[in-house]
Formats: structure tokens, C-alpha cells, sequence
């Protein structure tokens, strides 16, 4: 963000000629003193009221710049529902400051939704067989849905709500992946991680590194989906729930009346054409980093069910998530064909 910096003793026409150079940024410079702390900000518009005043395209900026302006204190108010106000307040750039009010983050909620402090796991080894004959030389990962790889939605998802510790885990047809990712992807690295053997739905989590964050995100490559993934994060920290699950509502209509039995034969009553909504697993899942290392085992086959359950009977605390907006798990032909129609009218 050096191009937005700009020190209080330069004149308005230089601001006026880095402000030209900006676009198609946001409009907006951020003035510094001689040590390098945050005095105001800058914007066309301020130009604009400032030279109808009267001012002189030679004065300091220090003489028309914004003192009153939004900021976020490094610690203190840069979280995640501090972060949420600022682009409530429609703010496109939002600077972080250090106690000393020196620049050390510029938030672009332009171009990202927020920024979510969580690493992020997508699991991409498993061989697509219900899909065969398309990726019995693709990967599922990277068939086509629209004119994008189906991982590749889930990565730019991510990428869109500041996550920038992206691993990936690949197993069948692993080389094409590592190349598909060699370089970055909208400026975020995209690591991938072999798994050595099978080892389930999330066995091979354990062979990441190193994690950055206290929360992990593990997800399946083959959804298509649009979650909100800032309020997935902030409805697991509300409940502070070791692990969370992403549930998609699936409801059964019935289209007759239905008996309500007591003692296996007295009636109580009659619903009639009654719904049921259950929620099945969406293959995406918020964790605590402590579990990984406590509840999976190594070189050992689990799928995530098999951590639910043993978090269940841990009594640790597991809730689950109701996902809104689209989801598909492209998991046959049919699905893939759902998948590949919804692209089109997206």
C-alpha cells in the first residue's frame, strides 16, 4: 500500500498527481509525519473542497488534509466484528495502526470481504471415481464448472475473506495440482501438501506444517458453494465450539395425514401434510488447532465423521452451522450437470 502513503509536507499538486496514479484504486492517500505516523487522510474529493476554499495547489498537505478519520488499532479493535463495522460503514480502505499510530496493515475491503484469522485446508486427494471417464486423466479438483476449476471457486472464496494461509492436500493425479498452483493465485500462495496414502476425509490435515492461526478450516475441493465464511467464524467463536459443522437443511414433505400415537396405538392427533427438516453434513468444517493434534491419529485412515464422533464422546463441545445461499457436493454426473447449470446463471 506505498503507493497510498504520502508525507504532510508535500504540496497539493504532488497529492493531486499520486492520487491520478491511483486508480483503479480507491481514491485515497494516507498522510504521515516526518516519523512515519498516521496525521490524516486524503482524498479527490478533499482536493476538489479544498481548492474551491481558496487553497493553493503549493500548500502542505497538512493544511487540508482529513484529521477526523477511520482506523483500526493493531490489538485492539482489528478483529473481525470491528472490521465488519468499518465496511458497514462502507470504508474502502481501512489503515491498522501500531500504539504508536505507525501504519502497519491497510485493510481493502474493495477487494476482500474482511479478514478472517483462520488457515485453511482443502482436502484434494481422492480419485473421482463416480465421475469416471472425465477423471480417469483430470483430477476432480480441476474439471471445468463454467470456465473455472471446481477448486478453484473454493480457493478465490476463501482468498475473497482475507484467508492467506492456504494449503491444499493432494494424493490422485497429485503433479497436476502442484502445477496447477505453482503459481500464486490472486496474489495468495497456494500450498500443496502430498498425502502419502489415502488416509480419508481428513487424516492428511496432520502432514500441514505449520499453522498460523488458532482456527482451521477443512473443506472438501469438489463443493460448489457460496458460504459465508465470516459468519460461519463468527457464530463458531460465539459459541466458542471445538469443532463446527457446515449443515445444509434438507427437508422431507410428507403428503399425507400423519397420526400421532401414543402406547403404540391411541391416537393424539393428526398433522397433516406435515415437513421435516434435517441437516446433512456439508463437508466443511471450523476447528480448534489443539484437536487436530489430540483427536487424528497418524498414518491412520479417518474421515471427519470419525472426529465428530470422537469429539462427541470427549464431550467436547461440536455444533453445527446452518448453511444458507447454494451448495452442491459434485460427487456424480448428475450433481456435476447441477453444478455446471448454476455456473451459467450466476
Amino acid at each position: 500500500m506505498k503507493n497510498h502513503l504520502i508525507s504532510q509536507d508535500n504540496s497539493l499538486l504532488q497529492a493531486l498527481k499520486q492520487i491520478n496514479d491511483l486508480a483503479p484504486e480507491p481514491l485515497v492517500l494516507f498522510v504521515v509525519d516526518n516519523e512515519e505516523r498516521m496525521v490524516g487522510t486524503l482524498t479527490d474529493g478533499d482536493v476538489r473542497r479544498a481548492l474551491i476554499k481558496g487553497a493553493s495547489l503549493d500548500d502542505h498537505l497538512e493544511k487540508v488534509m482529513h484529521r477526523e478519520f477511520n482506523f483500526l488499532l493493531q490489538g485492539v479493535n482489528d478483529d473481525v466484528r470491528h472490521i465488519q463495522q468499518q465496511r458497514d460503514k462502507k470504508m474502502k480502505l481501512v489503515p491498522v495502526l501500531d500504539e504508536n499510530h505507525h501504519i502497519c496493515d491497510v485493510l481493502d475491503l474493495e477487494r476482500f470481504k474482511t479478514r478472517l484469522p483462520i488457515d485453511a485446508v482443502i482436502m484434494a486427494g481422492g480419485k473421482g471415481e463416480r465421475l469416471r471417464p472425465l477423471t480417469e486423466k483430470t483430477p476432480k479438483p480441476l474439471l471445468k464448472v463454467g470456465d473455472k476449476c471446481i477448486i478453484d471457486y473454493n480457493i478465490d472464496n476463501l482468498i475473497s475473506y482475507g484467508i492467506d494461509h492456504i494449503s491444499v492436500t493432494v494424493n490422485y493425479l497429485k503433479e497436476q495440482i502442484e502445477q496447477h498452483y505453482e503459481q500464486p493465485r490472486n496474489g495468495i500462495t497456494v500450498r500443496t501438501v502430498r498425502e502419502p496414502n489415502y488416509l480419508g476425509t481428513i487424516g492428511s490435515v496432520l502432514f500441514v506444517k505449520e499453522f498460523h492461526h488458532d482456527t482451521v478450516l477443512v473443506m472438501n475441493s469438489d463443493l460448489f458453494t457460496n458460504i459465508n465464511l465470516e459468519d460461519f467464524y463468527l457464530h463458531f467463536r460465539e459459541f466458542d465450539a471445538d469443532l463446527s459443522v457446515a449443515a445444509v437443511p434438507y427437508s422431507i414433505n410428507v403428503p399425507y395425514g400423519i397420526f400421532q400415537i401414543e402406547n403404540k396405538r391411541e391416537i393424539l392427533g393428526i398433522m397433516e401434510k406435515p415437513t421435516y427438516t434435517y441437516y446433512a453434513n456439508a463437508g466443511i468444517y471450523l476447528i480448534k488447532r489443539e484437536i487436530i493434534d489430540s483427536f487424528i491419529p497418524k498414518d491412520t485412515f479417518f474421515n471427519a465423521t470419525d472426529l465428530i464422533e470422537a469429539l462427541i464422546r470427549a464431550k467436547r463441545k461440536v455444533i453445527r452451522f446452518p448453511l444458507s445461499g447454494y451448495w452442491i457436493d459434485i460427487g456424480n454426473k448428475q450433481e456435476f450437470e447441477k453444478a455446471q447449470d448454476l455456473a451459467r446463471h450466476l
